[in-house]
């Protein structure tokens, strides 16, 4: 039996993930962005252990979702799942001045990772689309060029295996992966998505809580439990470092 935090685990894949692993015996917390979503959701899924609120779209919201897990902890393992989608048709601002498919996509995971206690496990949410991100840290909230959603968004799921890879190399006593879900349709992939649904949450709950051998690595990306290609700037570690640097920068706390 295992302690599990979720992020961002109200509604689609995050909240199927919690409601898998429940059924099979393990604590897991759950993250709602407010307090409405978090007695909605206490309502679907009254065995989770806890839940934690916070609007990660704001540096003041993951350092407070941080603070809570951590009080709520210690886990396990952490399942990063809070994201948002490719279909933003323009750029917004957070209060904080960023863009807000990076602040919640890939600065939040970051701050939490940084912030909380390690865990034996940790799983990042990527996507196939990180295929198409460029790793380039010279406007990576938007400000200069024209918005693209669709490229904001795979840079960032490529930001987030960046991530992943490092914090692999950081804790090389743990096991630290990330996983594309597939293209299903949830709220962030739309009605058209191809994929499996139920398969959607799978891997990560795998990852989380499985002694078979192939989940107990680290540094790697799967695809329906199969380790999946990535992106070649995904291993860099210069680029790794630059993004952990930039991430440290903008919020004042740094990564070990």
């Amino acid at each position: 039996m295992a302690s599990i935090f979720i992020t961002g685990s109200t509604d689609g894949l995050g909240l199927m993930a919690a409601q898998r692993l429940i059924a099979d015996g393990h604590h897991v917390t759950l993250h709602a962005r407010s307090a409405t979503r978090a007695e909605e959701t206490r309502q679907t899924v009254p065995d989770a252990r806890d839940i934690v609120v916070g609007d990660v779209s704001q540096t003041g919201g993951m350092k407070s979702v941080a603070e809570q897990a951590t009080d709520a902890g210690p886990f396990d393992a952490v399942i990063h799942n809070v994201g948002l989608g490719y279909r933003a048709s323009e750029r917004i601002e957070t209060p904080d001045g960023l863009s807000r498919t990076f602040a919640v996509n890939v600065l939040a995971p970051y701050v939490l990772t940084a912030s909380m206690p390690w865990s034996e496990r940790l799983i990042y949410l990527s996507s196939v689309l990180h295929q198409n991100g460029v790793a380039d840290l010279s406007d990576p909230q938007w400000t200069r060029r024209p918005w693209d959603g669709n490229q904001a968004y795979a840079d960032s799921k490529l930001f987030d295996l960046m991530l992943a890879f490092a914090v692999a190399r950081r804790r090389p006593d743990a096991f630290v992966n990330s996983v594309e879900p597939g293209w299903v349709p949830t709220k962030l992939g739309g009605d058209e998505a191809t994929d499996d649904l139920e398969a959607g949450p799978v891997t990560q709950a795998w990852l989380a809580t499985s002694d078979d051998p192939e989940a107990l690595v680290t540094g790697q990306h799967f695809y329906h439990q199969q380790v999946a290609a990535t992106h070649p700037d995904a291993h860099s570690i210069e680029k790794q470092e630059d993004l952990l640097d930039y991430c440290a920068q903008l919020t004042g706390i740094r990564l070990d």
